[in-house]
């Protein structure tokens, strides 16, 4: 069976993960000194996963006139 095409998941959309493992819980708690190496393992807090989302660059004129060059097309007034 095949998968609709509505339903893939494109590469770009899978930057940040919702679940993070045992190991990167201990580094984030550690870091926070929320735990400490003689602690244990089992019944850890929970840790929230920050979701960053990148917003695109404002193009300046000087970018703007430098992609024209490179385009060829005719300088803007």
């Amino acid at each position: 069976m095949t998968i609709d095409k509505s339903l893939k998941v494109k590469r770009g959309m899978i930057s940040s993960r919702g679940v993070l493992t045992r190991v990167e819980r201990l580094v984030k708690l550690r870091d926070a000194e929320r735990w400490s190496d003689g602690d244990p393992v089992i019944g850890l807090p929970k840790v929230r996963v920050i979701k960053m989302s990148l917003k695109k660059k404002k193009k300046t004129k000087e970018a703007d006139a430098a992609d024209d060059k490179k385009k060829g097309a005719p300088k803007k007034k």
